[in-house]
């Protein structure tokens, strides 16, 4: 196993609909991980903004958990500011592309490993900060998802997402461009929420709400920015 790549937590999940599910989404990003790593950031402003945020709610006594964390790029950023930070993505090649961003660099506390959003991701209890970055709206069932997020989150912990709420688009977008994409293998599964619908989803998982923002610097920013916490004694 490469330097700074580790196992997931999870035992490996057995030959299920859930593993073929995993399988079908990492081919879809293998096949895209290049293009996706070359393309531009759209809105480098917005960006900046969460990452600052980010950075900001993070501390060196904080083990951090990311998941969809795609080519490291923000793992990158965020880790000097954590104790520890492993970040997770189903797509082997873009873990492949984040451990060569790493070798690149000297950031002694974070590794990268492959790990399924849509499945279990951590022992009960073990991360303060859970983060998934323009990744829930992937995911196949969103509830599951977050109550596995909460699940390793510590009592306290916090789960911090910006999320693209793809109901808030053109409505040609969820009902007419994304089926035809999705039908040429041009787009994975993708879940059509509203910002209002996707706080509601994550208050359902028992969690704390402490802001609920937009970070885009231009038009409307259809990416939700949510900080939860998970109450203490859970």
């Amino acid at each position: 196993m490469p330097p700074n790549v580790t196992a997931p937590f999870a035992d490996p999940l057995p030959l299920t609909g859930v593993a073929v599910s995993a399988a079908r989404k990492a081919e879809f990003w293998d096949r895209t991980a290049r293009q996706y790593a070359a393309d531009p950031i759209a809105d480098p402003a917005g960006y900046e903004t969460t990452v600052r945020r980010v950075q900001a709610l993070l501390s060196p006594r904080h083990s951090v958990l990311e998941l969809g964390c795609g080519t490291g790029t923000t793992a990158l950023r965020l880790a000097p500011f954590a104790g520890q930070l492993l970040a997770t993505d189903v797509s082997a090649g873009m873990i492949a592309i984040a451990q060569e961003k790493l070798l690149a660099q000297s950031v002694p506390n974070l590794s990268f490993a492959l790990g399924d959003a849509d499945g279990p991701m951590a022992a009960p209890c073990t991360f303060d900060v859970v983060l998934a970055f323009n990744l829930l709206h992937l995911v196949a069932d969103l509830d599951q998802t977050l109550a596995h997020a909460v699940q390793a989150l510590k009592p306290g912990g916090l789960l911090i997402t910006k999320t693209p709420c793809i109901a808030e688009m053109n409505p040609l977008v969820p009902w007419l461009a994304l089926p035809v994409m999705r039908a040429l293998g041009k787009a994975p599964h993708l879940l059509c929420l509203k910002g209002d619908a996707f706080t509601t989803a994550v208050a359902r998982q028992g969690l704390d709400i402490l802001a609920v923002e937009r970070h885009g610097s231009r038009g409307k920013d259809v990416r939700v920015f949510i900080v939860a916490r998970k109450p203490m004694g859970n």
